[in-house]
């Protein structure tokens, strides 16, 4: 997976278990360097979430959620081995 800066670039991101606060998935997802950095571009304003500015860090992501940040774009899905498994 390349993180060029291509506009418009897709990601699928595949969860094992939702929901999942979105500063988690910009720092797994290597966007970002650390959680910190996750948090501060959430608060600027920098990430959009199903088209729409998302300013909480906390944000619960679930399959279905397209996340924007930085040309790049993640289509969120869950996994088959977390459908129906208890916590």
């Amino acid at each position: 997976m390349s993180n060029s800066a291509s506009s418009d670039e897709t990601q699928r991101v595949e969860l094992t278990q939702e929901p999942v606060e979105l500063y988690k998935i910009l720092k797994f997802e290597g966007l970002v360097d650390s959680g910190a950095q996750a948090k501060q571009v959430i608060a600027d304003g920098m990430v959009q979430v199903n088209g729409r500015v998302e300013t909480r860090k906390r944000k619960k992501i679930v399959g279905g959620d397209k996340i924007q940040f930085d040309g790049v774009c993640l289509s969120v899905c869950v996994g088959e081995s977390s459908k129906g498994s208890a916590p």
